[in-house]
């Protein structure tokens, strides 16, 4: 393969189609992955028709360790050239104080947000490491920065990608790949339908009254910061509407 490859977590909605979408449009071939195996392939045919491009799909829960190594290991040869690792994939699950927290949804964060985030990192790395290559953007949040009422737990996780990101950076630098995080505030995706348990009414009022994000802002920032230069590393960016200065903090019309 003569094109460069990016391998995409997270790919069948909001940031992670966007971006897959976006690095279409600039010539990568791209490996998507998900849970949902209808949309990854329609995702494939799209893009192959669209942009003339490969895509090879990898359908699997992220929280299964064992799922992930098994479809990483299982890549052929020429996928493993991979430039980019968009450590996409992540949600919320509920919306309560500590005292009142469903613990179901905190293991679901903890275990897609920082464990699913991990196996990906620890399979993959090894093979970037091989390649003497590679960049590793990760998508945390604003809620990784600053915390808002009753996001306690979604905060912590997102807490733990700045800190794994800065960790990353440090070690990786000597090979040399590069680690960037991506902190957007509030995007319109189905993320609120997730943290809402599939209560889209709800969902639509975190969007009310003023103009959030969409995802293909997060895709132009994350095609910036991988389009740099090789002696360019994009340490983190912050991205957020202009009508919410910090989080929980959003002025609606």
């Amino acid at each position: 393969m003569n094109k460069k490859i990016a391998y995409i977590t997270g790919a069948t909605s909001g940031i992670g189609k966007a971006t897959a979408q976006k690095l279409a449009s600039e010539g990568f071939n791209l490996i998507i992955t998900g849970r949902r195996e209808d949309r990854l392939e329609a995702i494939k045919t799209q893009l192959s028709s669209d942009f003339g491009i490969d895509v090879l799909t990898q359908n699997y829960d992220i929280t299964k360790r064992k799922e992930v190594e098994a479809s990483i290991h299982s890549l052929p040869s020429e996928w493993k050239q991979i430039d980019v690792l968009l450590n996409n994939a992540g949600l919320a699950s509920g919306l309560n104080t500590i005292y009142e927290g469903d613990i179901d949804d905190w293991e679901k964060m903890i275990d897609t947000n920082i464990k699913g985030l991990l196996y990906v990192t620890r399979t993959l790395a090894p093979i970037m490491i091989t390649n003497n290559k590679g960049h590793i953007v990760n998508i945390g949040s604003i809620a990784g920065k600053e915390v808002y009422a009753n996001g306690n737990v979604y905060c912590s996780t997102k807490f733990a990608v700045d800190a794994l990101s800065k960790a990353m950076r440090l070690e990786f630098s000597k090979f040399p790949i590069k680690v960037t995080s991506i902190n957007p505030g509030a995007v319109e995706t189905e993320f609120s339908i997730v943290r809402f348990h599939g209560d889209e009414e709800r969902a639509k009022t975190v969007y009310e009254g003023y103009d959030n994000l969409v995802p293909e802002d997060i895709a132009d920032a994350i095609w910036y910061v991988v389009s740099r230069p090789a002696r360019v590393n994009i340490n983190e960016m912050i991205v957020m509407p202009t009508a919410q200065p910090m989080a929980g903090v959003i002025n609606r019309k």
